[in-house]
């Protein structure tokens, strides 16, 4: 059963998120390997020359810079962690190239910070230069912009970073590569599981929240990437990038890490970008009337059944929606600003040009904007 399933996921993939953890590009010195990258570079390059778009979420730049430079340990300062980071990327991104060259493909190097993923025109600016690179024979390599990015917009976490790139490109699969072979009910026994259907309480007590050393991100990040990715409708991986072959045989069905499995329907680009990368600027509270009609109905948010609002948000941004017990039904953004709710919350839509002086909008967030929580 399990072979079939893998091989009906790999047979529609054609397009991928490869990310690449620390651990996977260090030797056990903890110093970046070159040849390691070097190995995993032919590996991409061998599934391009099958057909399949690839994108790389790599992480290391910190570490590459401490080694490139000597120093001792890994600097705790921001000043000088971006300067590692500087140094490192571009060691980094010329060592891919330089085995990807030899393939037949070149590296194609993309610095992002959260600003970028929030702010749709950007968002939608990344999609399409990553479209265009694999369009023109080369392989989109990404990582955080640690020399500028500072604590209020970074991610911090390349899973994350590599789920959103999935989701922004509608990518078939994400597949995280890491040091272990998978999601394991007994670490000790090495007991991996081999297909996940859907993240539930019992699997994510499996992720112990411990994370690397040299990494950023530990299970319980992955798990959320993943999560991110499968509720929107695409499959994900969790396998150990150390192991020969591991894309190849991945793509060719075989039992490789744990494969989670999407949810049956596909979100669309918009409502990713709602319910996965912008940053929530204020919580509205709903009744119980307004939350059965946003779940069981799929209405819109009319501010009639809006009891309580917080925090300070204009028009257009991204709203957290909760019941009136704290529990978050949904997120959608908003098509009136905290001062104006302030004023309609409980209020028919009739009344709105009374009380504002205008009436833009019936609906507070229109269901077009707005996602579920699942």
């Amino acid at each position: 059963m399990s072979e079939a399933i893998r091989n009906t996921v790999m047979a529609a993939v054609g397009s991928l998120v490869v990310k690449i953890g620390t651990n996977v590009l260090t030797g056990d010195d903890g110093r970046v390997d070159s040849s390691l990258i070097a190995r995993m570079g032919r590996s991409v390059a061998g599934l391009r020359k099958r057909g399949l778009k690839v994108t790389v979420v790599s992480s290391g730049a910190i570490g590459d810079g401490v080694d490139t430079l000597g120093l001792g340990k890994r600097p705790d300062d921001l000043p000088h962690l971006q300067a590692c980071a500087a140094v490192g990327q571009a060691h980094l991104i010329q060592t891919f190239d330089a085995a990807l060259k030899k393939e037949g493909f070149r590296a194609a190097q993309i610095l992002i910070t959260r600003d970028d993923f929030e702010d749709r025109v950007r968002y939608l600016n990344i999609r399409n230069c990553i479209n265009a690179l694999h369009e023109l024979g080369a392989v989109p390599i990404l990582n955080e912009n640690d020399t500028v990015s500072v604590d209020e917009i970074r991610y911090g976490d390349n899973d994350i970073i590599a789920a959103l790139v999935a989701n922004n490109l509608r990518a078939d699969l994400l597949v995280l590569l890491t040091v272990v072979e998978g999601l394991c009910r007994d670490a000790a026994r090495g007991d991996v599981i081999d297909v996940v259907e859907r993240i539930d309480k019992d699997i994510e007590r499996l992720a112990d929240g411990t994370r690397s050393a040299r990494g950023s991100g530990g299970m319980a990040s992955k798990l959320e990437a993943v999560r991110m990715v499968t509720r929107a409708g695409e499959a994900a991986v969790i396998a150990n990038g150390r192991r020969e072959g591991v894309l190849g045989d991945l793509l060719d069905g075989r039992q490789v890490g744990t494969l989670f499995l999407a949810t049956p329907s596909k979100m669309t680009s918009r409502k990713r970008w709602i319910a996965f990368t912008v940053r929530a600027r204020g919580r509205l509270t709903v009744d119980d009337g307004a939350a059965r009609a946003l779940c069981e109905k799929g209405k819109s948010l009319l501010a009639s059944g809006i009891v309580g609002t917080s925090g300070s948000f204009r028009a257009g941004d991204l709203v957290i929606i909760a019941d009136e017990r704290g529990g978050e039904i949904a997120r959608g953004l908003t098509n009136y600003d905290a001062d104006a709710l302030a004023k309609i919350r409980g209020r028919k839509s009739s009344e709105f040009r009374k009380i504002l002086g205008e009436k833009p909008y019936d609906e507070v967030v229109h269901r077009d904007n707005l996602v579920l929580r699942q």
